[in-house]
């Protein structure tokens, strides 16, 4: 069960004197001043997710003085990982991110009270865990945890600020912000189709672009708290990292929208959980060999033409037009980068009635660790 922590005692009461000097550049600056400062350092802001935007905001957050953190993710840290999340290095690997990233943090601002949730947040979890802070980071990369993170908030009447990274593009908006402010729902009513969403480890994404966007969540945030400039709120600001171009569409809000007071836990099972037709890749070769099914690479064209293992290419996003092609090929053995594709495309050809189906678990990635 989760624990509210705010209440823990033993915590560091803030230095004045040190205050004064650690943000003196927030102090001389004007119309923020030591009134604004003193509102950073009474918030409470939870960050929901320490990945590849987690890391920016969280810096940032804990550098201009957040009086209280809270850091939601059940994920440890992970090789892949380090091209973008810059809170960790290789001696952090196999470590909770959650409790790697507060060791850091401490040491870059040790007056900031941070408690960690070794957990991904979940229908059960997530009205616990979010009550009581006053703004909610949404850095999450799955359209679940999305919904259910806006559900929550709209429940709870927190402001949500939102970012969101792919390839060389990105998103940062403020959900829910005050009576009249839209929410995610009123932006993206419906969750997308499992084939039409890949996320960031799926397609890929260029290193720098979560710490541009973080730093834009990271600044929403200190905007909202110190009541400053004018947030996101019925915006949605698009950053495109190849040509640094930045582009807003406007939403207004859909009133239905801010009247959820239940979460369905249905509602947030946009992607399959689970798949019964699995080869695991050790029996990969043999398959090849004995079973010798048709291998269908459900990768993009570019990822086919730099990689693959034989077979043909039929790219997720357009199987549900191709898919009649298949009935016709017998054994179909369905292989992607890292499996989640493949279990996606897995389920959608089961439904279209295919019998003879299995995807690779784990993908490409874990047959190039036994090759």
């Amino acid at each position: 069960m989760v624990t509210n922590l705010f209440g823990r005692t033993g915590i560091k009461f803030y230095n004045m004197q040190n205050n004064s000097k650690r943000y003196s550049r927030h102090y001389s600056l004007p119309g923020f001043g030591k009134e604004k400062q003193d509102m950073l350092i009474s918030a409470k802001v939870l960050v929901i997710g320490a990945g590849g935007l987690g890391c920016p905001v969280l810096q940032y957050l804990t550098a201009a003085g957040v009086g209280t953190i809270g850091i939601v993710d059940g994920d440890k840290v992970e090789i892949s990982n380090l091209q973008r999340q810059v809170l960790f290095g290789e001696g952090d690997i196999g470590e909770f991110k959650s409790l790697t990233a507060k060791a850091k943090l401490r040491s870059q601002n040790p007056e900031v009270k941070i408690f960690t949730y070794e957990e991904f947040l979940t229908v059960d979890n997530a009205l616990e865990i979010m009550s009581g802070y006053d703004v909610v980071v949404d850095g999450t990369d799955n359209f679940e945890s999305r919904y259910l993170i806006n559900d929550a908030a709209v429940i709870l009447g927190i402001p949500v600020v939102f970012g969101s990274i792919l390839e060389f593009e990105g998103q940062v908006s403020v959900f829910n912000y005050g009576e009249d402010g839209p929410t995610y729902r009123c932006l993206f009513p419906e969750p997308p189709d499992p084939l039409d969403s890949p996320n960031c480890s799926e397609i890929g994404v260029i290193g720098v672009l979560p710490g541009l966007v973080g730093t834009l969540q990271a600044n929403e945030v200190i905007k909202i708290i110190a009541k400053i400039g004018k947030p996101l709120s019925g915006k949605l600001l698009i950053i495109d990292a190849l040509t640094n171009s930045q582009s807003a569409v406007s939403f207004s809000l859909v009133g239905e929208n801010k009247q959820i007071d239940l979460l369905n836990r249905q509602e947030y099972s946009c992607r399959v959980k689970e798949i019964l037709e699995v080869i695991e890749v050790e029996d990969f070769i043999e398959a090849e060999s004995y079973w010798q099914p048709k291998i269908i690479d459900v990768r993009s064209e570019n990822e086919f033409s730099i990689f693959n293992r034989g077979g043909l290419n039929y790219p997720l996003q357009i199987l549900s037009e191709k898919w009649i092609e298949l009935q016709s090929m017998g054994k179909i053995l369905l292989v992607c980068q890292s499996g989640q594709r493949s279990k996606d495309a897995l389920k959608f050809l089961k439904e279209q009635g295919l019998k003879n189906v299995v995807h690779l678990k784990g993908g490409l990635n874990a047959l190039e660790l036994i090759d």
